[in-house]
């Protein structure tokens, strides 16, 4: 009987490891990836929030990071799920509903990788796989909160009105700039803190166990 116990109580710390075709994937993933992206669209391009989510995404798996992944989840659960929204949106009525998907219909780029953009469709449900795995760590909000700040302010320094990476020009919804500069950068890290992030925190509380001590799965 005490075996048994023994045995029971260490099924938790085992079942929450990720499998290591996953985390070899996650490595494969970025070596193709990144030079598909970089060759097509530049090195600003990974000022994307959303694909800083799919470089840390896969840091995280390979590390078996839970507040990394945690992070990630709260990053990209919402964006990547209204991506794919407009995305179909756009194939399905020709109409975008917000925009941000218009790249993936634009043939002066290579279709093959375009369809690496599908990544969007993907990571949502991978990320609430991984969080099965690991449970949710509740510091990932504040986190990605922390990696938004200089992302976004970079991306003004590096984006132009016309690529207006993380919308750091003009807000997607009435496409116009809420203030000088510094005031519309901070309109956007509001807004992606409290309408965005925490949101997405609170119901991964919700549905999620803690991660065990809030760290790294070895």
């Amino acid at each position: 009987m005490r075996l048994g116990r023994r045995n029971m109580a260490s099924l938790p710390l085992q079942s929450s490891r990720l499998p290591t075709q996953i985390r070899w994937g996650a490595l494969g993933w970025l070596l193709i990836w990144i030079p598909a992206y970089w060759h097509t669209w530049g090195a600003a391009n990974f000022l994307h929030l959303c694909d800083v989510a799919v470089v840390l995404t896969c840091v995280g798996l390979w590390s078996n990071s839970a507040l990394l992944l945690s992070s990630q989840a709260v990053s990209s659960l919402l964006i990547d799920t209204t991506w794919a929204v407009d995305a179909a949106a756009r194939f399905l009525s020709g109409r975008h509903l917000i925009g941000g998907t218009e790249y993936l219909f634009d043939t002066n780029f290579p279709l093959w990788v375009r369809m690496l953009s599908l990544f969007h469709v993907v990571m949502p449900f991978l990320l609430l796989w991984a969080l099965n795995r690991v449970g949710y760590d509740r510091g990932g909000w504040i986190l990605q909160c922390a990696i938004a700040i200089p992302v976004v302010v970079l991306s003004r320094l590096a984006a132009t009105p016309k690529t207006n990476i993380n919308f750091v020009y003009t807000d997607p919804f009435f496409h116009r700039a809420w203030g000088p500069a510094p005031l519309h950068i901070l309109a956007v890290l509001v807004f992606l803190a409290f309408v965005v992030y925490l949101p997405t925190h609170l119901l991964l509380c919700r549905f999620f166990p803690p991660a065990r001590d809030g760290e790294t799965l070895a």
